[in-house]
């Protein structure tokens, strides 16, 4: 049995239960978790925007240790730290065999159904299935994912930092550096100065942006975006930000603009502030019935690229011990990214929190 925080309708609250967790089975592993982040997008299935089969386990950026492998595992033991990994890649489909493991099709799938590979889940409660978010479900003492969704990691980072890597920094830093592969010398800007907007921000700095313009409607946040790196930062709610841009570019608009927000009216934004033949990328997630409106004749006459950034386009087996390195080295930052530590019971007050723009990433603490 472990406790986990169960989500049964839409609106919540999560509900702190006693679930049974299945042993994993061949190709699976059973993960401790200590730590786990709180992200908008958990917040999204409970609002509703992003509906679910129910009740599931939420959580999906989680680090733990290895409890127990099943069969035919290899690339973890018992006793490995771990980063969970939302998008487990099957490495057969044709975008894996493509490269582009982040687009996996099974991993897709799993995500839909909120099942594992075979179809089944491994929570129970009250002898009833439960799904699991992103075939994580790391908003539980303990939890059973495939073998592909555990990436080990060294083992001098503390669980609260190592975490975050699992979704916020891959997909805030490999948005930078994956997907719009920011050149040195660039002008960035970013909207939202959130978890993923930070490190979009840090992102662009690491690769050698020259100008990264800042943009919310927080003061507050605003401010902690000098921390990773924004050179310059737009305040929305006094300033339109597109005008602010323009006059910051001399007229021409940043060679790469980033939204992370997930609004339709920021999306367009973005684009409006990208210069001719620059890059806008989309990270945001909205609601599926959502659409953007954007001038038609500009696509062709301004010659922009459009696209978007899931898990920051990245290879987690490869990315997530970098990323680690790299915040040993001094040259990635995680401590500022935290606003609040809570434990399992404390959960519905940190996204009570989150969600009022209180804090910028809380994070839940397991403790022994």
């Amino acid at each position: 049995m472990a406790k986990a925080a169960i989500l049964h309708r839409y609106g919540g609250p999560l509900s702190i239960e006693d679930v049974g967790v299945a042993a994993p089975k061949r190709g699976e592993v059973k993960v401790k978790l200590k730590a786990a982040g709180l992200c908008h997008s958990d917040w999204h299935v409970i609002d509703g925007t992003l509906p679910l089969p129910l009740p599931i386990v939420l959580g999906h950026e989680g680090a733990g240790i290895v409890e127990e492998v099943g069969e035919g595992v290899t690339s973890v033991q018992v006793g490995d730290h771990v980063v969970l990994n939302w998008v487990p890649a099957c490495g057969r489909c044709r975008y894996c065999q493509m490269g582009r493991r982040d687009l996996c099709e099974e991993a897709a799938r799993l995500t839909a159904t909120g099942t594992m590979p075979d179809g089944t889940t491994r929570f129970l409660w009250q002898g009833k299935p439960v799904y699991q978010f992103l075939t994580t479900g790391a908003f539980s003492e303990y939890t059973v994912v495939p073998e592909q969704a555990v990436i080990p990691i060294r083992r001098d980072v503390p669980f609260e930092l190592a975490a975050l890597i699992g979704c916020s920094v891959i997909t805030g830093v490999g948005a930078a550096i994956h997907t719009a592969k920011v050149s040195p010398g660039s002008t960035v800007a970013v909207i939202g100065a959130g978890g993923v907007g930070f490190n979009i921000i840090q992102g662009a700095a690491l690769a050698g942006a020259q100008h990264v313009i800042a943009i919310d409607i927080v003061e507050e946040k605003l401010a902690m975006t000098k921390t990773f790196g924004a050179t310059h930062t737009v305040n929305a709610r006094e300033d339109d930000a597109v005008s602010a841009v323009l006059d910051l570019t001399n007229g021409l608009g940043v060679d790469y603009a980033f939204e992370a927000i997930g609004r339709p009216e920021t999306m367009a934004d973005a684009y409006n502030m990208t210069r001719k033949g620059g890059m806008t990328v989309i990270v945001g997630i909205a609601a599926p019935h959502e659409t953007v409106e954007i001038n038609a004749f500009s696509l062709p006459s301004q010659s922009k690229t459009l696209t978007g950034s899931w898990l920051g386009q990245g290879n987690p087996p490869v990315d997530y011990p970098k990323l680690l390195d790299l915040y040993a080295a001094g040259k990635l930052k995680l401590e500022p990214l935290i606003s609040a530590v809570y434990s399992l019971e404390q959960i519905n007050d940190g996204f009570a929190a989150l969600k009022s723009g209180q804090i910028i990433r809380g994070v839940i603490r397991f403790d022994d």
